[in-house]
């Protein structure tokens, strides 16, 4: 008895509703996206094998660059621009609504509050380029204690981690140290780079 042949049929697949959720959601991701700006200072940390994470959200960073100078950054946009109109407040200036949503979108405060809104006005570029002088640590003058202090004062969760350059100087650490034990309280995080653990076996 001679065999049944069964024609064989090609199989199209409509591609249309895939594309159509491919493009909805590359649409959703680009425009809900937030990109981190751009940091004003490098630092190159000392190694450990700690491996405690410090939380990136809710969290006060101070570092101290290879020149020794101090930089003060803390997310959050609403948070910003309340500290912004904070710290005005204590040194006798006003920023406008302006200034205060720019400096929601810088990484963190790289001048003496008093040129903060010459620094504003620049461009990226330009601002990239600005000779930066730190945040001011003196004894007469430490305004790091008055941004510390004020973000506190609006949230009193904020942890916060300390970013020393491993070329920084002893000195200019400690001031920053003295300051954070002083108006803080004795418990912040050192962040450093990761190292292998050398009392762990290496796994075969």
């Amino acid at each position: 008895m001679p065999k049944v042949k069964v024609n064989r049929k090609s199989v199209s697949l409509d591609m249309t509703a895939m594309c159509d959720v491919a493009f909805l959601l590359l649409t959703f991701f680009i425009l809900t996206t937030t990109f981190k700006p751009d940091e004003s200072v490098v630092v190159d940390t000392p190694t450990s094998i700690s491996e405690k994470h410090l939380e990136s959200k809710e969290v006060i960073v101070v570092s101290v660059d290879k020149d020794n100078k101090v930089y003060f950054s803390v997310d959050g946009a609403s948070l910003k621009k309340e500290l912004l109109a904070k710290m005005g407040e204590k040194y006798g200036l006003t920023f406008t609504d302006k200034e205060k949503q720019e400096f929601a979108n810088m990484s963190d405060v790289c001048v003496p509050i008093n040129e903060l809104s010459a620094i504003m006005k620049l461009g990226p570029f330009e601002r990239k380029n600005y000779p930066t002088k730190g945040v001011p640590v003196d004894s007469l003058n430490n305004q790091l204690a008055d941004w510390i202090v004020s973000a506190r004062e609006i949230n009193n969760y904020l942890k916060l981690g300390l970013k020393g350059d491993k070329d920084a100087k002893y000195t200019t650490t400690k001031k920053v140290i003295s300051t954070i034990v002083d108006k803080y309280d004795n418990q912040f995080y050192f962040v450093t780079g990761l190292e292998a653990d050398p009392r762990k076996a290496p796994k075969e």
